[in-house]
């Protein structure tokens, strides 16, 4: 079994460099951002004894690694290794969580904490992973959706924009957008209704419970910073059996992501929202899957995903 815990090494000056991936949609690549520390962690797998190759780990707030450190002790720790094929994959299996949340509120600061309502209040019809990604993404939600005209489905597509990325033709007699833009939310075709509402100064959903049988988000779980009471709400909305699919990629609005995420890399953000499924408690335990369409080539996609208890 894995047993979370960090190791801080010496810290080295490091470069800063920031690649503007493309300029239209004004996200960046947040491993290209640097700070003047660094990580190194290693895994430990129980059922092989395992160790995956070390790499730096380079970022702005490392106050939640040492904190997974003191609560695990040194003889015990993993690595952020998301260049190594399937290290995503591997990030959730057989995790001991520590007994306490792990993160501390400075972890979910951001370089920018003025106004998201601000932020966002001019539409972007853009999209914010390339074309194979997207493709990617879509592959993924027709082969765990239900089918298309289901009677009784209902899907939430949170922190929703012009596009969901559904398989082309996809229905549901209900499909709800929350997002921050309503002209965006307005021009999503999937969309049966929609809700403007800033997740970060209203974590409550408005929705009742055991309302939903698919919950989505895109590119967008590294902007929450009230991570847990989101993730509570999204167990309580769900229907008993109901999934939650979190996908992400290294792309970003870089002063508006937190800290945590800033600061890590691919296989550690795989770590960091599987962690809000588990401390919301009433999920599954979390899966990670690598769906990444050309690795190196184009943009990496990942999924965490889990589903609410049935007794919950």
């Amino acid at each position: 079994m894995a047993i979370l815990g960090l190791q801080l090494q010496q810290r080295f000056p490091v470069l800063t460099a920031v690649c503007y991936s493309r300029l239209i949609s004004a996200t960046i690549h947040a491993p290209a951002v640097a700070s003047v520390s660094s990580l190194s962690c290693k895994l430990k797998n129980g059922n092989n004894g395992g160790r995956l190759p070390r790499r730096l780990v380079v970022g702005l707030g490392a106050s939640f690694w040492a904190q997974y450190m003191n609560m695990a002790g040194n003889s015990k720790s993993f690595i952020a290794s998301a260049r190594l094929k399937g290290a995503v994959e591997q990030a959730l299996q057989n995790v001991e969580w520590p007994e306490q949340f792990p993160f501390k509120d400075e972890d979910f600061q951001r370089f920018d904490e003025t106004s998201d309502s601000m932020f966002y209040e001019a539409p972007r019809f853009v999209t914010h992973i390339d074309d194979a990604a997207i493709a990617a993404l879509t592959k993924y939600y027709s082969e765990v959706f239900p089918p298309s005209n289901t009677p009784g489905v209902s899907i939430l597509d949170m922190c929703s924009s012009w596009v969901s990325h559904f398989p082309k033709g996809y229905k549901q007699e209900r499909v709800v957008g929350m997002g921050m833009n309503e002209e965006e939310l307005k021009r999503n075709p999937v969309l049966t209704e929609y809700v403007v509402q800033d997740l970060n100064l209203k974590p409550k959903l408005p929705f009742e419970d055991n309302s939903f049988d698919v919950i989505t988000n895109v590119v967008s779980v590294d902007y929450l910073t009230k991570p847990l009471d989101v993730f509570k709400e999204m167990c309580r909305i769900l229907k008993p059996g109901g999934l939650a699919i979190m996908s992400f990629s290294n792309r970003c609005f870089w002063t508006k992501a937190i800290s945590i995420w800033t600061s890590t890399g691919d296989t550690d953000h795989a770590l960091i929202v599987g962690s809000y499924f588990h401390y919301a408690g009433g999920f599954e335990p979390p899966q990670a899957v690598d769906i990444s369409p050309n690795p190196g080539r184009s943009d990496p996609m990942y999924i965490v995903y889990s589903r609410k208890l049935s007794t919950a």
